[in-house]
């Protein structure tokens, strides 16, 4: 499924190496195709609650999907 640019998605599984866990929030600011690839790739950035960049990492397009009217929004905060 291709996805917007700069649209908001919601990982679906976690990225611990970066500190991400399905249900996070984040924002395509790329997108990759690669010839031969069923699966399409996206660079996603996730922002903490304050604007600042967390992590940009490339995903595969099954890794994200798209907010939908039953999610809500929500906070984590990290261990220190």
């Amino acid at each position: 499924m291709p996805f917007d640019m700069y649209g908001d998605v919601i990982l679906t599984r976690d990225v611990t190496e970066r500190g991400l866990r399905a249900g996070d929030v984040g924002t395509i600011v790329e997108r990759h195709v690669v010839p031969g690839v069923r699966d399409e790739g996206y660079s996603v950035e996730f922002f903490d609650m304050t604007g600042n960049t967390v992590a940009v990492v490339t995903l595969s397009a099954s890794a994200l999907r798209l907010p939908t009217p039953a999610d809500r929004p929500a906070v984590r905060a990290l261990s220190a």
